[in-house]
């Protein structure tokens, strides 16, 4: 397995050009890697280009990388057949929505493409990475790689283990977090891990706390920030992760974990009502497109 100068494999494959796949190639472009991205569709692909290309613009334009986007965007490859992936490839992060039976299709499809040695991650946020695993031939190979959103600047990505994943892969993995300048912590497979069940837990708190007047999506997430000096309040946060996405978490945990993750029913409406957060442009807070 061949790696950059940087210290990141010469090929990466991103399974999923959405925001957080987008940002995930984005990542390893930056960092020198050739970069193959498989989607559905051709038009789904060309989306996620667009995507990238559109985050390595900004970053450039305040400063944050070197790297001339164009350069970058020459060293991605978008395909529609996880068969296409490079026998060669160094690692594969699946990037597709929070369904299990997804995600196991994705795995073994782009499994069986590559050869012995790739590393197989997952970017779930709290789906059993244990479960996943198991649908694999070569499960040592396997871990959860957890980024946050947005991937560009967020300087966390969570390892997650499962028994059988290999003490070699989670070293080697977290070379290569290191190599992309962010920090990595290792966490053992549980529901929600470490940061989507404690993130979940404060998020269902605050959405509880509108819902009974208690005080403002703006003063709840003031209170978190200038009390806690949180970066970001947790009603803030929800909305960048996109309220289906926290509403999906919290089910799962509730079925895990209880009662105690039970989604309250302002997030229910919310999304039912198409109010998903920074993406739709209104979640608990209203966003600007250029935000």
């Amino acid at each position: 397995m061949s790696s950059t100068d940087t210290g990141v494999p010469a090929t990466v494959a991103v399974i999923g050009g959405g925001t957080m796949g987008a940002g995930i190639v984005q990542q390893f472009l930056t960092a020198g890697a050739d970069v193959v991205l498989v989607e559905a569709t051709d038009a789904a692909a060309e989306a996620g280009r667009g995507r990238v290309a559109a985050g390595l613009d900004r970053a450039r334009e305040r400063g944050r990388i070197d790297a001339e986007p164009a350069a970058c965007l020459a060293r991605l490859t978008t395909v529609t057949d996880t068969a296409a992936i490079p026998a060669d490839t160094g690692l594969v992060v699946e990037a597709v929505p929070e369904r299990p039976d997804l995600k196991i299709a994705v795995l073994t499809a782009a499994e069986a493409a590559v050869g012995e040695e790739t590393v197989l991650a997952s970017n779930t946020s709290s789906l059993s990475v244990t479960d996943l695993a198991a649908a694999l031939r070569r499960p040592g190979r396997f871990l959860g790689t957890h980024f946050f959103n947005p991937v560009p600047a967020s300087k966390l990505v969570e390892i997650v283990t499962a028994p059988d994943t290999d003490a070699a892969v989670v070293a080697a993995v977290r070379g290569w977090v290191a190599a992309l300048g962010k920090t990595e912590i290792v966490v053992r497979d549980a529901p929600g891990f470490a940061t989507s069940r404690l993130g979940v837990a404060l998020g269902l708190e605050a959405i509880r706390m509108v819902e009974e007047g208690v005080a403002s999506p703006t003063d709840i997430d003031t209170a978190m920030e200038l009390g806690y000096r949180h970066p970001m309040g947790p009603l803030r946060l929800t909305d960048l992760v996109g309220l289906d996405v926290r509403l999906a978490i919290a089910e799962h945990l509730a079925k895990e974990l209880g009662d105690r993750f039970a989604p309250p029913d302002l997030l229910r409406r919310r999304v039912a009502e198409g109010k998903l957060g920074k993406k739709t442009g209104q979640g608990f807070h209203t966003w600007d497109e250029g935000e």
